[in-house]
């Protein structure tokens, strides 16, 4: 008998602005289809979306933060140590990953950024107004040829439209968009499908 796991649906978008109109309905969609959520654990849209699907009474997944970090070295008893630094996760965060990856923002895209763990991590990336460190997100799932979901509302990625990220990748449908909280859920689960994934389980 073929076993299924739960699908882990990676919310990205802005660490300082929250859009609470996209990114609490967001949080609420992903919990009450039954998936994990995953963010890059900080503030901004990943910790409105991450309370949104805590506070959503029948959700049955849990909440992971991938967290950036930094590791230096030290000399203790004349041997040498490493001295791990974390950055601290948003109050909803259950479920902690601490990484030694410092890199964000306008460097999302380098080895050392935490953006590849929460690019290749989520099952599905659904994308929401952002900066540099949301572009780079965008562009490393397009890289990793992954889909994606747009939501968006009125705003942008780093100043450039829904429209930018459809036309770059309409020859392979990498990209979909979704404009109200219903044809989010619609995208989501036709995106996860009858697989091996579930979020009813």
């Amino acid at each position: 008998m073929a076993r299924t796991r739960r699908g882990i649906v990676g919310i990205m978008g802005s660490a300082s602005r929250s859009y609470p109109e996209l990114s609490h309905p967001a949080g609420a969609v992903v919990a009450r289809l039954g998936f994990h959520l995953l963010t890059g654990g900080g503030g901004g849209v990943m910790a409105e979306a991450s309370r949104a699907f805590c506070e959503e009474p029948t959700r049955r997944g849990l909440c992971l933060g991938i967290l950036k970090g930094e590791v230096s070295r030290s000399f203790r008893d004349g041997r040498e140590i490493l001295i791990h630094h974390s950055s601290e996760p948003n109050p909803w965060v259950e479920i902690p990953i601490r990484t030694h990856l410092p890199l964000s923002g306008l460097q999302g895209r380098d080895p050392a950024s935490r953006n590849h763990l929460n690019v290749l991590s989520s099952d599905v990336l659904l994308v929401l107004p952002g900066e540099a460190g949301t572009l780079s997100e965008v562009t490393l799932r397009l890289d990793y040829g992954l889909p994606l979901i747009l939501f968006l509302g009125t705003h942008g990625i780093a100043g450039l439209p829904a429209d930018h990220f459809l036309a770059l990748a309409r020859e392979v449908g990498q990209v979909r968009l979704a404009g109200t909280p219903e044809e989010l859920e619609a995208l989501l689960v036709q995106a996860f499908g009858e697989g091996e994934l579930t979020g009813t389980g």
